[in-house]
C-alpha cells in the first residue's frame, strides 16, 4: 500500500492507510465527520430558512491589523491541496505564514498573492502549472506536498485598514512519514530599486541539506529596453565567489529565449513547469514601468544541496557600444525549497509600505 506521498497517475490506483483530512471555516478541526456543523457564520442569513448544515459558515472575517489562525492541527501526515480567495482589491495586505511541528518560526512568510505567483490579482490572467493554478476570478491553488511530524499552524495577517472575507480549503492526509521527508519553505524578498551594480538575492543564509524547488520573479522595470540579460546562479555548499550553477539569463532560466519576444511583442505562456504568466501593458515592448511575473517549477530538475544555497539573479540590460547595463529595477520574489531542518534565518517581512505596488 502507498502512504499517501507522492501521488500521480502511476499509484493513484493504489491501495493507502492514509487518512483525508481538511480544514476550513466549515470545519476549522480538520475532525472526522464535524464538518458543515455551524449555527453561526458569514452565511447564516442566507441559511436563515435552511438552518444548520446549509452554508452557514464558508469564510471567515479578518478585521484591520488581525492575525488569523485558519489551521491548527495535530498529528502525523503532509498537505496535499491548498485553495485560497479573499474580498479584498489590495494587493500584498495578506501575510501567509505557517508552522510546522509546533515551531514559533514561521517556515512559509509570504504575501498571499506573491505565494501563489499573483501578486497583481486585479488584471487576472489564467495560471496553470503542476504547482499552482490561479483560476477565475481569483482562485488561488497550492499543490505543493508539505509534510509534517507532530502537526501544522496556518496564519493569516491582515495588514490593510480595512476588514476582508477569506474563504479557503486547506486539505492534507494523515500517515506516516519517511525519515527523510522534509519540511516545505517559501520566503519572500523584494528591493525597490535594486542598487547599482548588486545582485539581486533570491535565497540566502539557508544551512543544512535539502532541495530547491522553486521561483517566482515579479519584475518591474525602470528603464525602457530588454532587461533580462542576468543571469542567475546558485551557490552550492561552500561556494563563496562563484557558482556551481550558472544560467545564461532571465529568459532562459524561466525556460523561455530571445526576449520572450515573438513578432515585435511580448508573448505570455504557461507550462506544467515555467511561465512568463502575465506581462502588463503588453502593447508596449521594451517600455519602462512594464512588470513581468514568471515561474520556474524545479519539479523534473530539482537543485539538491548538502550544507548551504544562495541563489542570486543579475538585472542587465544594455547600454552604448553594445555593453551591458546594470539595472535599478523593482524586483519580488519567493523562493521554495524543502530542508531537513525548520528554518531559522528568515529576513524580516518589509513593512505594508515597502510591500506595496504602485
Amino acid at each position: 500500500m502507498v502512504n499517501g506521498l507522492g501521488t500521480d497517475l502511476s499509484n493513484l490506483s493504489r491501495l493507502s492507510n492514509a487518512k483525508t483530512r481538511s480544514v476550513s471555516p466549515e470545519n476549522f478541526t480538520g475532525e472526522k465527520g464535524k464538518g458543515g456543523m455551524a449555527v453561526e457564520g458569514c452565511g447564516r442569513n442566507a441559511a436563515r430558512d435552511l438552518g444548520q448544515g446549509w452554508k452557514v459558515s464558508p469564510c471567515v472575517l479578518i478585521a484591520p491589523g488581525e492575525t488569523f489562525t485558519m489551521a491548527d492541527i495535530a498529528g502525523e501526515g503532509a498537505i496535499k491541496h491548498i485553495w485560497v480567495t479573499d474580498s479584498s482589491n489590495l494587493p500584498r495586505t495578506l501575510i501567509l505564514r505557517a508552522y510546522w511541528d509546533g515551531s514559533d518560526i514561521p517556515s512559509i512568510e509570504v504575501p498571499l498573492g506573491d505565494f501563489f505567483a499573483c501578486p497583481d490579482f486585479q488584471e487576472y490572467r489564467q495560471l496553470s502549472s503542476l504547482a499552482v493554478c490561479v483560476n477565475p476570478r481569483r482562485g488561488f491553488n497550492c499543490y505543493w506536498e508539505m509534510p509534517f511530524r507532530k502537526g501544522f499552524r496556518f496564519t493569516l495577517e491582515n495588514l490593510a485598514e480595512t476588514e476582508t472575507h477569506v474563504y479557503y480549503q486547506i486539505d492534507y492526509i494523515l500517515t506516516e512519514l519517511p525519515d527523510d521527508a522534509a519540511y516545505f519553505h517559501a520566503q519572500f524578498r523584494r528591493q525597490n530599486p535594486l542598487p547599482y551594480k548588486q545582485d539581486y538575492t533570491i535565497l540566502d543564509n539557508i544551512k543544512g541539506k535539502g532541495t530547491y524547488a522553486g521561483t517566482f520573479l515579479y519584475w518591474g522595470v525602470n528603464n525602457n529596453g530588454w532587461w533580462g540579460e542576468g543571469e542567475i546562479k546558485f551557490f552550492l555548499d561552500g561556494d563563496r565567489d562563484f557558482p556551481t550553477i550558472c544560467g545564461t539569463g532571465t529568459e532562459d532560466y524561466f525556460c523561455g529565449a530571445y526576449n520572450f519576444d515573438y513578432n515585435n511583442r511580448y508573448n505570455e505562456f504557461c507550462t506544467p513547469y515555467s511561465g512568463l504568466y502575465k506581462v502588463s501593458k503588453t502593447d508596449n515592448l521594451y517600455k519602462c514601468q512594464q512588470r513581468f511575473s514568471m515561474y520556474r517549477w524545479h519539479i523534473n530538475d530539482p537543485v539538491y544541496f548538502d550544507e548551504d544555497i544562495r541563489v542570486t539573479i543579475q538585472a542587465l540590460g544594455w547600454r552604448s557600444g553594445g555593453r551591458y547595463l546594470p539595472l535599478q529595477d523593482d524586483i519580488s520574489s519567493v523562493a521554495y525549497w524543502y530542508q531537513d531542518g525548520i528554518c531559522d534565518s528568515f529576513p524580516t517581512l518589509p513593512d505594508r509600505d515597502y510591500l506595496e505596488i504602485v
